[in-house]
Protein backbone atom coordinates (compact mmCIF):
# COMPACT_ATOMS: atom_id res chain seq x y z
CA UNK A 1 0.00 0.00 0.00
CA UNK A 2 0.75 3.58 -0.24
CA UNK A 3 1.07 6.07 2.39
CA UNK A 4 -1.85 7.78 1.12
CA UNK A 5 -3.76 4.06 0.97
CA UNK A 6 -2.18 2.86 4.68
CA UNK A 7 -3.26 6.04 5.95
CA UNK A 8 -6.59 5.30 4.82
CA UNK A 9 -7.22 2.44 6.32
CA UNK A 10 -5.97 2.77 9.30
CA UNK A 11 -8.14 5.84 10.09
CA UNK A 12 -10.82 3.46 8.95
CA UNK A 13 -9.56 0.95 11.47
CA UNK A 14 -9.11 3.24 14.40
CA UNK A 15 -12.12 5.21 14.05
CA UNK A 16 -14.86 3.01 12.37
CA UNK A 17 -15.78 5.40 10.29
CA UNK A 18 -17.40 5.54 7.57
CA UNK A 19 -15.20 5.99 4.09
CA UNK A 20 -17.12 8.90 3.18
CA UNK A 21 -16.52 10.85 6.58
CA UNK A 22 -12.85 9.85 6.41
CA UNK A 23 -12.96 10.95 2.48
CA UNK A 24 -14.04 14.20 3.59
CA UNK A 25 -12.26 14.68 6.74
CA UNK A 26 -10.44 18.20 6.18
CA UNK A 27 -6.96 18.81 8.24
CA UNK A 28 -9.06 21.41 10.43
CA UNK A 29 -10.88 18.00 12.02
CA UNK A 30 -7.42 16.66 13.40
CA UNK A 31 -6.12 17.73 16.63
CA UNK A 32 -2.76 16.10 17.02
CA UNK A 33 -2.16 17.75 20.24
CA UNK A 34 -4.99 16.19 21.80
CA UNK A 35 -5.16 13.04 19.10
CA UNK A 36 -8.65 13.43 18.01
CA UNK A 37 -10.33 13.72 15.08
CA UNK A 38 -13.65 15.22 14.88
CA UNK A 39 -15.97 13.51 12.23
CA UNK A 40 -18.70 15.42 10.44
CA UNK A 41 -21.28 13.07 9.87
CA UNK A 42 -23.23 11.29 6.91
CA UNK A 43 -26.55 9.50 6.24
CA UNK A 44 -27.91 11.25 9.47
CA UNK A 45 -25.71 10.08 11.84
CA UNK A 46 -24.20 11.87 15.09
CA UNK A 47 -21.13 13.75 14.76
CA UNK A 48 -18.38 12.72 17.22
CA UNK A 49 -15.23 13.31 18.24
CA UNK A 50 -12.47 9.93 18.55
CA UNK A 51 -9.02 9.37 20.13
CA UNK A 52 -6.66 8.06 18.02
CA UNK A 53 -3.36 6.47 18.36
CA UNK A 54 -0.18 8.19 18.17
CA UNK A 55 0.85 5.74 15.13
CA UNK A 56 -2.17 7.39 12.76
CA UNK A 57 -1.38 11.07 14.07
CA UNK A 58 2.35 10.54 12.52
CA UNK A 59 0.79 8.85 9.63
CA UNK A 60 -1.60 11.56 8.73
CA UNK A 61 1.10 14.67 9.86
CA UNK A 62 2.85 12.72 6.35
CA UNK A 63 0.70 13.39 3.71
CA UNK A 64 1.14 16.31 1.77
CA UNK A 65 -0.88 19.14 2.56
CA UNK A 66 -2.12 20.32 -0.96
CA UNK A 67 -5.89 21.17 0.18
CA UNK A 68 -8.08 21.38 2.75
CA UNK A 69 -9.08 17.79 2.67
CA UNK A 70 -6.80 15.20 4.23
CA UNK A 71 -6.62 12.85 1.40
CA UNK A 72 -7.33 15.39 -1.37
CA UNK A 73 -9.96 16.34 -3.90
CA UNK A 74 -9.83 13.02 -5.70
CA UNK A 75 -13.18 11.65 -6.24
CA UNK A 76 -13.49 8.41 -3.87
CA UNK A 77 -14.37 6.42 -6.36
CA UNK A 78 -11.05 6.06 -7.42
CA UNK A 79 -8.87 5.57 -4.86
CA UNK A 80 -11.64 2.61 -3.97
CA UNK A 81 -10.84 0.97 -7.35
CA UNK A 82 -7.00 1.37 -6.46
CA UNK A 83 -7.36 -0.47 -3.38
CA UNK A 84 -9.84 -3.32 -5.07
CA UNK A 85 -6.75 -3.82 -7.52
CA UNK A 86 -4.41 -4.17 -4.55
CA UNK A 87 -6.70 -5.98 -2.58
CA UNK A 88 -6.78 -8.71 -5.56
CA UNK A 89 -3.22 -8.48 -6.15
CA UNK A 90 -2.51 -9.89 -2.44
CA UNK A 91 -5.29 -12.07 -2.37
CA UNK A 92 -3.70 -13.76 -5.84
CA UNK A 93 0.06 -13.54 -4.41
CA UNK A 94 -0.85 -15.19 -0.61
CA UNK A 95 -3.55 -17.62 -2.40
CA UNK A 96 -6.46 -16.16 0.11
CA UNK A 97 -9.22 -15.73 -1.78
CA UNK A 98 -11.41 -14.39 1.53
CA UNK A 99 -9.04 -11.18 1.17
CA UNK A 100 -11.13 -10.27 -1.69
CA UNK A 101 -14.47 -9.79 0.65
CA UNK A 102 -12.41 -7.09 2.77
CA UNK A 103 -14.19 -3.69 1.81
CA UNK A 104 -13.54 -0.40 3.20
CA UNK A 105 -17.16 -1.24 5.34
CA UNK A 106 -15.44 -4.06 6.79
CA UNK A 107 -13.44 -2.15 8.88
CA UNK A 108 -16.38 -0.19 10.59
CA UNK A 109 -17.80 -3.39 11.12
CA UNK A 110 -14.52 -4.79 12.85
CA UNK A 111 -14.24 -1.34 15.06
CA UNK A 112 -17.89 -2.11 16.48
CA UNK A 113 -17.20 -6.03 17.15
CA UNK A 114 -13.52 -4.72 19.10
CA UNK A 115 -15.26 -2.05 21.14
CA UNK A 116 -18.01 -4.07 22.29
CA UNK A 117 -15.57 -6.81 22.95
CA UNK A 118 -13.20 -4.29 24.66
CA UNK A 119 -16.30 -2.70 26.74
CA UNK A 120 -19.54 -4.80 26.44
CA UNK A 121 -21.27 -1.61 26.32
CA UNK A 122 -23.39 -1.53 23.29
CA UNK A 123 -24.15 2.13 23.96
CA UNK A 124 -20.46 3.46 23.87
CA UNK A 125 -20.01 1.20 20.62
CA UNK A 126 -23.27 3.22 19.69
CA UNK A 127 -21.61 6.83 20.42
CA UNK A 128 -18.31 5.43 18.68
CA UNK A 129 -20.22 4.21 15.37
CA UNK A 130 -22.61 7.57 15.74
CA UNK A 131 -25.58 6.32 15.59
CA UNK A 132 -28.93 7.56 16.88
CA UNK A 133 -30.55 3.97 16.25
CA UNK A 134 -29.22 1.02 18.63
CA UNK A 135 -30.97 -1.55 16.36
CA UNK A 136 -28.14 -0.08 13.39
CA UNK A 137 -25.63 -0.95 16.35
CA UNK A 138 -26.86 -4.14 16.91
CA UNK A 139 -26.38 -4.82 12.86
CA UNK A 140 -22.64 -3.75 13.24
CA UNK A 141 -21.74 -5.56 16.33
CA UNK A 142 -20.60 -9.45 16.05
CA UNK A 143 -21.94 -10.50 19.46
CA UNK A 144 -19.20 -13.38 19.41
CA UNK A 145 -17.41 -14.85 22.08
CA UNK A 146 -13.81 -14.41 22.06
CA UNK A 147 -12.62 -17.71 23.38
CA UNK A 148 -9.44 -16.53 25.21
CA UNK A 149 -10.23 -13.48 26.97
CA UNK A 150 -6.68 -12.68 28.43
CA UNK A 151 -6.24 -9.94 31.39
CA UNK A 152 -3.31 -8.15 32.93
CA UNK A 153 -4.52 -8.05 37.02
CA UNK A 154 -3.22 -5.64 39.72
CA UNK A 155 -3.70 -5.06 43.17
CA UNK A 156 -4.20 -2.24 45.23
CA UNK A 157 -3.73 -1.49 49.31
CA UNK A 158 -4.72 2.20 49.20
CA UNK A 159 -6.95 4.32 47.91
CA UNK A 160 -4.57 6.02 45.74
CA UNK A 161 -3.47 3.16 44.26
CA UNK A 162 -7.11 2.10 43.14
CA UNK A 163 -7.71 5.31 42.26
CA UNK A 164 -4.47 5.10 39.57
CA UNK A 165 -5.84 1.62 38.45
CA UNK A 166 -8.70 3.09 37.69
CA UNK A 167 -7.66 5.94 35.47
CA UNK A 168 -5.52 3.67 33.51
CA UNK A 169 -8.10 1.67 32.07
CA UNK A 170 -8.63 -1.30 34.92
CA UNK A 171 -11.89 -2.63 36.81
CA UNK A 172 -12.34 -3.41 40.32
CA UNK A 173 -13.20 -7.30 40.56
CA UNK A 174 -13.18 -7.76 44.43
CA UNK A 175 -11.10 -7.03 47.37
CA UNK A 176 -9.44 -9.68 49.45
CA UNK A 177 -7.58 -9.80 52.33
CA UNK A 178 -7.66 -6.00 52.77
CA UNK A 179 -6.27 -5.67 49.09
CA UNK A 180 -8.78 -4.27 46.01
CA UNK A 181 -7.91 -6.67 42.58
CA UNK A 182 -8.74 -4.97 39.19
CA UNK A 183 -8.22 -6.56 35.63
CA UNK A 184 -7.74 -4.51 32.28
CA UNK A 185 -7.60 -7.06 29.01
CA UNK A 186 -4.57 -7.02 27.23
Amino acid sequence: MGKKAATFLQLLKETGMRCGEAWQLKWTDLNPANRTVNITPEKGSNPRVLKVSQKLIAMLNALPKKSEKIFGDGLLRAHRNSFMVQRKRLAKKLNNPRLLKITFHTLRHFKATMEYHKTKDILHVQKVLGHKNIENTMLYTQLINFEEDEFISRAAKTVKGARALIEAGFEYICEMDGTRIFRKRK
